[in-house]
């Protein structure tokens, strides 16, 4: 395996489990009190745009050459970084 399929594949398992964490979330929404439900629901919004733009990367990644991959990657570990960081901020927030 080149480090460009282990890279996509990296990406891909986080992007997975990230999906799983915004389902989590989307359940606890369904069982909060109105108030709190637009709540979550905007901030799952916010987040699955943020993993659409993970998915989309991904995607051109996938596409990219064995030479272009590394150009492309940075957007990828972008993305990928700040859906991680607003799903953390939204599972704290959603703790309280």
């Amino acid at each position: 395996m080149d480090n460009k399929d282990a890279f996509e594949k990296k990406h891909e398992a986080k992007i997975e489990e990230m999906k799983a964490e915004i389902d989590r979330l989307k359940a606890k929404a369904k069982q909060s009190e109105a108030e709190s439900e637009i709540k979550y629901e905007e901030k799952i919004s916010e987040l699955e745009a943020l993993r659409n733009d993970a998915e989309t990367k991904l995607e051109e990644v996938k596409k990219s050459s064995k030479d272009a991959w590394s150009d492309v990657s940075k957007g990828l570990e972008s993305a990928t970084e700040s859906l991680s960081t607003a799903l953390k901020s939204a599972s704290q927030q959603f703790k309280k």
